[in-house]
């Protein structure tokens, strides 16, 4: 006679059986089609204000982590963004041509090439972060009080298991700025 135990450990537990009838196999298209919904309605909110500007985009993102971390190498940049050189250079060029960000030779290895706002790369930057911070607290307001590290725990796993750490370091080194009165 099998042992309870020993039945319970070969029965396949809820996941696994959903999997093994097919349950999970299906496409979760409410989900995928609500991160396309968010997502458009989040990043709509800094287009319409760098539109003004004729920016895009990848001018948002690069600006918007050189004004998180002032003094971050071409290098770096590159690794966080996942593109071209050839790509950040282009949008480059144009935020440097207008007196948003300055590129500087590193103060250590004069080869190095880094990124500072200028005044008005960093007004931009915390005006696109105000408008998008307007949208997550209406959010979070009609929320239950624990939504946002609920949020941050789904983000983060959302994230490559390879990326993960470096991504949650990244984070929490803009919010040490934050805290130390560099809020960019």
């Amino acid at each position: 006679m099998e042992s309870a135990s020993r039945r319970k450990a070969a029965e396949p537990s809820p996941p696994a059986a959903r999997a093994a009838n097919g349950a999970d196999t299906e496409p979760m298209f409410d989900l995928i089609e609500l991160l396309f919904f968010a997502y458009r309605d989040f990043v709509g909110d800094a287009d319409r204000l760098l539109e003004n500007y004729g920016f895009g985009r990848a001018h948002h993102r690069v600006l918007h982590f050189v004004s998180r971390r002032p003094g971050l190498t071409i290098a770096e940049l590159l690794d966080i963004l996942k593109i071209t050189k050839q790509s950040l250079n282009r949008v480059l060029k144009e935020l440097r041509d207008k007196g948003f960000v300055e590129v500087r030779a590193g103060v250590i290895d004069r080869r190095q090439r880094q990124l500072y706002p200028t005044k008005t790369g960093t007004a931009l930057a915390l005006n696109i972060a105000k408008l998008q911070t307007q949208r997550f607290r209406r959010v979070f307001g009609h929320l239950q009080k624990n939504a946002r590290p609920d949020a941050i725990a789904f983000l983060l796993a959302m994230i490559d298991p390879r990326e993960q750490e470096k991504v949650a370091t990244l984070v929490a080194s803009g919010a040490r700025l934050k805290s130390l009165g560099r809020e960019l």
